[in-house]
């Protein structure tokens, strides 16, 4: 049972392993003192005991306080082993957190900065759509007003003639039917063989009616009446009864025959009636280009209304759209920034742990 040996005795455990993520200073500074025991242990022996009567007794071997020693040791070592494994998981997980994190805020930033990019461009497009809109608006604006002034204009004028032309249509009608009753009262007194006597009062109202007329539309007569034709008239007017008594005198069969008047209000009423034609001819044709007018304006109008109403309502959109936009792009930059900050303290964070782990691992490797 005794085994006898020469020369000092080493003693070697398992190679060291990493340490667990809790092991202490303490805990190397024990591991220490223990090797110093054991040391000790082993030396002592045979600094009292030659060496030619050194035995191993193996049975004993087991009590002795190495023996305990090198268990106690052992056990250490499984205990740092253990907590080496938990701590290697624990920093397998952050790193794997970190990993992950790392990679998803990198791409939400990336991501973030083309959505900005992308807003931004968006935010000038619709700027720019906005300004286009608001100018053509303003230009249909205008449009729409000038063709509504045009149409004033027009319609004022259109009243205008419509005004004169009622008003030289009862003129001219009012002298027409003068007129008729004038040559109806000397159609009547005019006999193949000269004329008959005339009441006074109808040739009174004869000679009335020819001044009136000669008067009020001297201007639509003239060059229509001979100079001859003139004087006849005049010559009627001044003496209307010379010319119709019942029995001739010397001054009527001098002065112009009766007849001559006749022809002169027969004259006067074809002017007045073919001026009357011609004024109602203007005035309809008047009416018809108002009314032209009317439409094609009421209808650019109509269109430059409707083209309002559908650019105010894309201006609208647009608007909206450009002020959504703008909300967006705030609120990307504001995440941005959280995401940048979160970046580089997870970054900061992760290169901590990263470098703890090596220190720990350096320190297992010592221990």
């Amino acid at each position: 049972d005794r085994q006898t040996f020469h020369g000092p005795v080493a003693v070697r455990g398992p190679p060291l392993t990493t340490s667990a993520h809790h092991c202490s200073s303490s805990t190397a500074a024990m591991v220490r003192a223990v090797a110093v025991t054991l040391l000790l242990a082993l030396v002592l022996p045979f600094l009292v005991t030659p060496v030619a009567s050194l035995t191993f007794d193996v049975a004993g071997a087991k009590n002795r306080p190495v023996s305990k020693v090198i268990t106690l040791l052992k056990d250490m070592l499984k205990q740092l082993e253990k907590e080496a494994e938990e701590d290697e998981e624990i920093y397998d997980k952050m790193a794997c957190w970190c990993t992950t994190n790392d990679r998803e805020k990198t791409k939400s930033i990336a991501d973030a900065e083309a959505r900005i990019e992308d807003l931004t461009n968006k935010i000038e497009e619709l700027t720019a759509v906005s300004a286009r809109l608001n100018t053509e608006i303003k230009n249909h604006e205008k449009e729409v007003a000038e063709n509504q002034a045009s149409l004033d204009k027009a319609t004022a004028l259109r009243e205008k003639q419509l005004a004169e032309f009622n008003a030289e249509e009862k003129d001219l009608l009012e002298s027409i039917s003068a007129l008729k009753a004038a040559v109806t009262v000397l159609s009547k007194h005019n006999a193949a063989a000269g004329f008959l006597q005339i009441p006074s009062s109808h040739v009174l109202g004869v000679a009335a009616t020819l001044q009136n007329e000669l008067s009020k539309h001297a201007s639509l007569l003239e060059g229509v009446l001979t100079r001859s034709e003139r004087k006849a008239a005049a010559a009627f007017v001044q003496a209307p009864q010379d010319y119709f008594d019942a029995a001739p005198t010397f001054k009527q069969s001098y002065a112009p025959q009766s007849g001559e008047i006749f022809g002169i209000l027969r004259q006067m009423q074809e002017t007045f009636e073919a001026n009357l034609a011609a004024s109602q001819k203007e005035e309809a044709e008047n009416q018809k280009a108002y009314e032209d007018l009317k439409t094609a304006k009421e209808a650019e109008i109509a269109a430059g209304q409707s083209q309002i109403e559908a650019k105010t309502g894309e201006l609208a959109d647009t608007d909206e759209k450009n002020a959504q936009a703008k909300v967006d792009v705030e609120d990307t930059k504001a995440s941005l920034s959280a995401d940048e900050q979160f970046l580089m303290m997870l970054k900061e964070k992760c290169q901590m742990t990263d470098k703890e782990w090596e220190e720990r691992q350096k320190t297992r490797q010592l221990e």
